[in-house]
């Protein structure tokens, strides 16, 4: 096995659904493109296996961006190609409901975790909590996640950059260690 055979990166729904939402903007993705690289190329060299998760949910619909008739399920282009060890769906916000990838994990004796992926707060956020709740030790890769402004319910607005601050604050010690791309595979090298 691999100098971090234990270690497994999760790249979650980096996908071109996304670039069909009403809230997409690129004016984050070309540092979130460069750090998941980085990442991506970090892993691959070491070995550690990646994991590529699409979601897809609702009315198989040409309309509906996260239905296969969208044609959407698919890499965003500026993602660097790789060769995935493990393809899933997802029909949920956790990587881990449904998808047979918590069998495939123990089955090949991963127990840290890497995330990484879209959107910060949402299904990279809730499968950290959950992996974390079922035992994996995970390394939270905020800078390597991108997320979008969203409107509170008492109608103010919230920035990307509060969005990624409020979701370290509350995974940081309880459910993940939070970290830049390179101390996460120092990390992982040194957990081998």
């Amino acid at each position: 096995m691999s100098t971090s055979a234990h270690t497994a990166l999760l790249l979650i729904d980096v996908q071109e659904s996304f670039r069909a939402r009403p809230y997409w903007t690129d004016a984050e993705a070309p540092a979130f493109f460069e750090k998941t690289n980085a990442l991506i190329a970090g892993a691959a060299q070491a070995g550690i296996p990646i994991v590529q998760v699409f979601h897809t949910d609702g009315p198989n619909r040409a309309d509906n961006p996260f239905s296969h008739a969208s044609g959407l399920i698919k890499p965003l282009a500026e993602l660097a190609p790789f060769d995935p060890a493990l393809v899933v769906e997802k029909h949920r916000h956790s990587a881990l409901v449904g998808t047979g990838l918590a069998i495939w994990l123990h089955q090949h004796g991963i127990r840290r975790l890497i995330v990484a992926g879209i959107r910060t707060e949402q299904c990279c956020e809730t499968t950290t909590r959950h992996a974390s709740d079922e035992g994996w030790e995970v390394d939270y890769v905020t800078e390597a996640t991108l997320t979008f402004a969203m409107t509170t319910p008492a109608g103010a607005t919230l920035s990307a950059a509060a969005i990624r601050e409020r979701t370290e604050t509350v995974l940081a010690g309880r459910f993940a260690t939070i970290c830049t791309v390179e101390q996460a595979l120092t990390r992982a090298a040194e957990a081998a």
